[in-house]
């Protein structure tokens, strides 16, 4: 008998995606008792009392119908959120998505075999492509194991999105293409996109039925880097899907009305192809303790060389470091993450070398896509950059290491390790703005079919009384580790909740939306000045998400003006992070953020080992 499994009992990528259970409505009367708790700390007592009569009075009332209506909606939808969702986070969004809504990361293959280093950039891309190709197979072949939480299988959808996609502008809302196709579901396209200089090329990554190897993909690169140099810069068309939806939307009609046959195919071939390799002449020295610079140029680098809209941007740059940025609307972070952890364990172990063959098959040359332009195309170009660069300069990011203590040591203490670093993180808010800050961490929702994320709102009343005690020099031991405690179990049990579904964020968006559907006037509840003020309608002042206990990092802007946006990685011996603000701010500041995060860190650790929680 073969020991080996066959290849028809490994499991394959979607297997499980037509039973994944659906994605549960929870209960009125949970979801307002957990908001009213949620409110607590941002309101004086004449406030909450204000606030317990409005949503009283809205479960009794139009809360109780919009409800009922919700609840008729699931019966019909294996995901009652999934399309309102895409349109409210996402597409019906008018803010440029390039700063404002992209995710961005910095490559950890600087930490081994590819540290900073002049003239290998090509070489590398050549590496580091292949190796994302081979990761577009496993999916598109079904290789790529489903991911668990435990015994519990995930949704693997958003896996299908991350090659082969494109956001496409709408003057009133975006639309999502997806031209991604798995081996049983038939051809799906194969060219790559490779912008340097604000010129755009493209080729096949597939020649005779094979991906093509690391000395081919290095000959195209070569050939395109050798046509961009020493020529002057091309018109920068990529540009454009930096600018706000509605601009980009009517600057695209225009574009290809100029020239709709020969225009539109370059469009169409940028929305169909794999993903884009940037090619990027910067070059942002960055180490394992401090990603700063690799940080900011991947969220705010050159708007000419990206083409914004694409799920994934893989980003080059001239010392052979990389980077990324993604449209967030199509996936979240995790799937992302999931690649590059898979491309760093790969480039580790092969050291960052190619160990094939050498032979290069005569593969066609890269071809240059040169759009047909006018003197609007050309001023509405320059418009995009003005403003890209405006925001972008605006941008405020750190990206360091602590590296005191991680993940291992934090267990030890019988301690959450993102319940640490979160309370951690509302400490040092607190510390320097004095009051409690709103705040939203991303909980996954993938248990459920075509689950995306929920809002966790970790600054519970709990932890807002543990800050107080920590910062009051009146308050002992006892009652600080006591009042530790108690924020822990209460953020681990938030957290657990809303991974089930039993958060109330998306389900109060949820009553809004069908109250707005309706053409009913907006319920107070909406309009009350707490909802804002907690973090209610994409107010939240703290922007926060475990990326995760890999060596991949992210960064974002911050959700709003006076507010951060912080990411966290867990290691076993280091917490790095980034955390980004705006500049015209006066009373943010990131790095302050971070120094404060560090010192309630070690002061957490040491209340944590005094004695046992």
């Amino acid at each position: 008998m073969d020991n080996h499994p066959s290849e028809s009992l490994a499991e394959r990528t979607f297997q499980y995606q037509s039973s994944m259970p659906s994605l549960p409505v929870p209960s009125l009367e949970m979801s307002l008792s957990k908001y009213l708790n949620a409110v607590r700390p941002f309101a004086r007592e004449d406030e909450f009392k204000a606030t317990v009569d409005i949503v009283r009075t809205f479960q009794e009332g139009v809360g109780k119908e919009l409800h009922h209506k919700l609840l008729q909606r699931a019966e019909t939808k294996k995901n009652w959120l999934e399309e309102w969702w895409l349109d409210a986070a996402y597409l019906e969004v008018r803010v440029p998505s390039q700063l404002n809504v992209n995710f961005c990361g910095p490559a950890p293959y600087l930490e081994h075999c590819w540290p900073p280093e002049e003239g290998t950039q090509l070489q590398r891309a050549s590496i580091s492509t292949w190796h994302t190709l081979q990761y577009w197979d496993l999916i598109r072949t079904e290789r790529l194991p489903p991911q668990k939480s435990g015994n519990t299988v995930l949704d693997m959808d958003q896996f299908r999105m991350l090659f082969n996609t494109c956001k496409v502008p709408g003057v009133k809302k975006d639309t999502i293409r997806n031209y991604f196709k798995t081996e049983r579901e038939g051809p799906c396209p194969s060219h790559l996109i490779v912008i340097c200089r604000g010129r755009i090329f493209t080729f096949d990554a597939v020649c005779d039925g094979q991906i093509l190897t690391p000395p081919e993909l290095l000959r195209q690169l070569i050939y395109v880097k050798q046509c961009c140099e020493g020529e002057p810069e091309g018109d920068g068309v990529a540009a454009l899907t930096s600018e706000e939806r509605t601009r980009w939307a009517l600057a695209r009609e225009h574009l290809i009305s100029i020239d709709p046959q020969h225009n539109g195919t370059i469009l169409e071939t940028i929305q169909s192809s794999l993903f884009v390799v940037s090619l990027d002449e910067t070059t942002p020295y960055s180490t394992p303790d401090n990603y700063t610079s690799l940080t900011t140029e991947a969220l705010t680098g050159n708007p000419a060389i990206r083409w914004g809209d694409k799920s994934y941007n893989a980003l080059s740059f001239a010392d052979g470091t990389f980077g990324s940025t993604c449209d967030h609307a199509p996936y979240d972070g995790i799937v992302l993450i999931s690649m590059c952890w898979h491309l760093d364990q790969k480039i580790k172990d092969t050291e960052g070398k190619w160990r094939g063959s050498d032979t290069v098959r005569p593969v066609p040359r890269p071809e240059e896509m040169v759009f047909t332009v006018d003197e609007k195309v050309h001023s509405d170009i320059r418009h995009a950059k003005r403003q890209y660069y405006e925001s972008a300069q605006d941008m405020q990011i750190v990206c360091y290491a602590f590296t005191a203590f991680g993940k291992a040591a934090i267990k030890q203490k019988k301690l959450h390790p993102d319940t640490f670093v979160q309370l951690a993180m509302q400490l040092a808010y607190q510390k320097m703005h004095k009051r409690p800050g709103s705040c939203y961490e991303t909980a996954m929702t993938r248990k459920f079919y075509h689950g995306r994320t929920e809002t966790m709102r970790p600054c519970t009343q709990e932890a807002v009384n543990w800050c107080k005690a920590m910062m009051d020099n009146t308050c002992d031991v006892d009652a600080r580790r006591k009042a530790m405690r108690l924020a822990f179990i209460k953020h681990n049990k938030l957290m657990a909740e809303a991974q089930e579904g039993k958060g109330f964020d998306r389900h109060l968006l949820g009553l809004y939306l069908i109250a707005k559907e309706e053409g009913q006037p907006t319920p107070e509840l909406f309009l009350d000045p707490l909802y804002a003020k907690s973090g209610g309608g994409g107010n939240f002042v703290l922007s926060s998400s475990l990326v995760g206990y890999t060596t991949v990092l992210g960064a974002v802007a911050p959700m709003v003006h006076r507010g951060y946006g912080f990411f966290y990685r867990i290691r076993d011996d280091r917490i790095v992070v980034s955390i980004s603000a705006w500049k015209s701010c006066r009373e943010t500041d990131a790095a302050s953020l971070f120094n404060n995060f560090c010192s309630s860190l070690h002061e957490m650790f040491h209340l944590a080992t005094t004695s046992q929680l």
